[in-house]
């Protein structure tokens, strides 16, 4: 069973800093959010594959990844709570670049063309690292039904999935925190 209030309390305490920093995006901002602090925890990991299961209730897709490395950890929770709790769900991952030998595969994993997927992220601002994973994806015929993230910092991200046509979904968002995004 999913628990917010405890996953709020959890991102407060091992993943929430203030300070001054730049994103990935470029973007300037009084706080971080180092969620691989909450994914590779035991509890966090737990509490976030059974929030993403509960918000794919009713309709599960085929597999969950998203781009390495950032999605890694919460797509094993996922497969893994799944696997517990027979539901067929797989795993992939998401090259940033993909190798130079081997298959030269961008996706990784136990897939198919054909399949539905869910793409999974920890948090989102301007959505660019997932809308890159879901070109990945779409390239190699996997049908990318939405995006789930952990937070959505209220940043742009929705608005810009919801332009290509995808939507997103987050267990929080920076209001759980008593945060606000910066005015435009």
């Amino acid at each position: 069973m999913y628990d917010k209030q405890a996953l709020i309390e959890l991102v407060r305490e091992k993943g929430l800093e203030l300070g001054d920093f730049t994103l990935a995006s470029g973007k300037k901002s009084k706080y971080y959010l180092d969620c691989r602090k909450v994914t590779l925890d035991p509890k966090g990991a737990n509490l976030i594959a059974s929030g993403m299961l509960s918000l794919m209730d009713g309709n599960l897709p085929d597999a969950v990844g998203g781009m390495a490395i950032g999605a890694d950890p919460i797509t094993a929770a996922i497969i893994t709570l799944a696997g517990q709790q027979d539901l067929p769900v797989k795993g992939f991952i998401v090259r940033k670049e993909a190798k130079g030998h081997g298959k030269g595969n961008d996706v990784e994993g136990p897939v198919a063309g054909g399949e539905r997927a869910v793409i999974v992220e920890d948090v989102v601002t301007t959505g660019g690292s997932s809308l890159k994973a879901i070109e990945k994806v779409e390239a190699a015929g996997i049908h990318v039904e939405k995006v789930l993230a952990i937070i959505d910092r209220l940043e742009g991200g929705k608005e810009a999935f919801a332009e290509k046509g995808y939507e997103l979904e987050t267990l929080l968002t920076i209001r759980d925190f008593g945060l606000e995004p910066p005015a435009s």
